[in-house]
């Protein structure tokens, strides 16, 4: 059997969650409910700062990322350009010496 079949037709709706709700009622009591309420409050917005705070590191990262392959890539084009200049250098010495 399925252990879903609970809410087999999707999202729980009104009369799931009254269910639910009166069913922790009773599990804790009307005492614990504020406290119960405030605490998994808490821990949501903890949560919510570690998520974002998540999400701000990674981006970090990725900015780091992309400076060094921008990097890495002007790098390559300076090294690729030496080559160039090495061999126009000997063309210009071999059009001097049919010169003279």
């Amino acid at each position: 059997m399925n252990t879903l079949a609970f809410f087999a037709g999707g999202a729980p709706g009104l009369p799931e969650i009254l269910i639910i709700l009166f069913v922790v009622l009773l599990l804790f009591g009307a005492k614990k409910l504020p406290e119960l309420s405030r605490s998994l409050g808490r821990s949501l917005s903890e949560f919510k700062k570690g998520k974002d705070e998540g999400a701000r590191l990674e981006a970090s990262i990725d900015k780091e990322k992309k400076e060094k392959v921008a990097e890495s890539f002007s790098d390559l084009a300076e090294s690729s350009e030496e080559p160039e200049k090495a061999a126009a250098e000997p063309e210009k010495a071999d059009d001097e010496q049919e010169k003279a």
